[in-house]
């Protein structure tokens, strides 16, 4: 299976995993720039699903469109736990979503100037009404190797620990 297949692929189970259940999926994205949301958006009838999608690649725009506190990303840096949980927060807060995804990483092929290394991604998982939980990974590979492994990453970690029987009804809407 092509690269270009495996994330059809992984973007329709995550889309239909989530259309089954009634829930709407924000994306908070960094280092992926969107990709997350163009895998998803690629396939027709995402609109059920897709509420919205945050690129935020700089540290203003984390700051601006999420409202991740900037001491916050001065304190841990724009790839961190801490960043990767505000944004997805903050997606939540900023969007109708039920369950917001995030990803900030460092893409390659070089270093942000600090001592994290090239392939290290953050993510988080945002459940409205619920918690949010941290995920991180450290990809091999080019820039569009970790990119990639980042976007199926996502989309896998959007629907992860849904219940079988999971109704968006009793999710408290904004």
């Amino acid at each position: 299976m092509s690269d270009p297949d495996a994330l059809r692929e992984s973007a329709k189970r995550t889309l239909d995993s989530l259309k089954d259940r009634g829930l709407k999926l924000a994306t908070a994205e960094s280092c992926t720039g969107g990709m997350v949301s163009a895998a998803l958006t690629a396939i027709s009838g995402s609109s059920a699903v897709v509420e919205r999608g945050f690129v935020t690649y700089s540290n203003d725009a984390k700051t601006e469109m999420l409202g991740v506190p900037a001491d916050l990303i001065r304190a841990h840096g724009a790839v961190s736990a801490e960043v990767a949980r505000a944004m997805a927060e903050g997606a939540i807060a900023h969007s109708h979503a039920d369950r917001a995804v995030s990803i900030t990483g460092i893409a390659g092929p070089t270093s942000d100037g600090t001592d994290k290394p090239v392939g290290l991604v953050h993510f988080a998982l945002a459940v409205r009404g619920g918690s949010t939980r941290e995920h991180v990974e450290r990809f091999d590979g080019d820039r569009d190797a970790v990119r990639l492994q980042a976007t199926l990453t996502a989309l896998a970690l959007a629907v992860e620990d849904l219940p079988p029987h999971f109704s968006a009804a009793a999710i408290p809407r904004r």
